[in-house]
């Protein structure tokens, strides 16, 4: 079976997000408009406070905020480290764009497929069942597997529809055109 998804992994702040939004500016370029969301860093005062989930239609929400940092007091949320995830947030903007691919759209976006995304249950159904849609490629990030593995990532990473690709500082340039190639010539 030829591989239809790519998986892009690397150190955390190499640089995967910046290949995706380019990723998908190719697309668009090429006249497909691609679904999804890819997560951003958001910082207050230099600090790191948390992340955004940022549709690629504009929307955005919190993903997750260092507890002092979090919109409404009374959200409690599971814990990555400092910082609680927004579950309601993140999957209000984030299944909606996993049902894309049942409304006809030929690639999802799924920046990323971690941590934090994977308390939620909803989340990690749609992704599977995405992963299965006929006609559909996904780009999506996931973490270097070091540590205790997520069982989603290493299920996805052992498919042998998926090619894996490993960003680095020196290949991060070139890979925007080869994952854009990759993509387009599974269509």
């Amino acid at each position: 079976m030829a591989a239809r998804h790519v998986l892009l992994t690397g150190n955390p702040g190499i640089g995967k997000t910046t290949v995706v939004q380019r990723v998908c500016e190719n697309l668009k370029t090429s006249g497909v408009m691609p679904q999804g969301f890819y997560t951003e860093e958001v910082r207050q005062g230099g600090r790191r406070i948390g992340f955004d989930v940022v549709c690629l239609d504009g929307e955005r929400g919190p993903l997750a905020r260092v507890s002092e940092f979090v919109r409404d007091s009374v959200v409690k949320g599971p814990k990555v480290g400092q910082y609680i995830v927004e579950l309601s947030s993140f999957e209000k903007l984030a299944l909606p764009a996993l049902q894309s691919g049942q409304q006809g759209c030929r690639f999802i976006i799924l920046d990323e497929i971690g941590k934090m995304e994977m308390f939620s249950e909803c989340f990690k159904q749609s992704v599977r069942a995405s992963f299965n849609l006929s006609g559909v490629s996904i780009l999506a990030t996931i973490p270097v597997a070091k540590g205790k593995p997520l069982p989603l990532v290493e299920e996805l990473r052992n498919r042998k529809d998926v090619t894996i690709i490993t960003v680095t500082r020196d290949n991060r340039d070139s890979l925007v055109q080869e994952v854009t190639n990759l993509l387009l010539n599974t269509a």
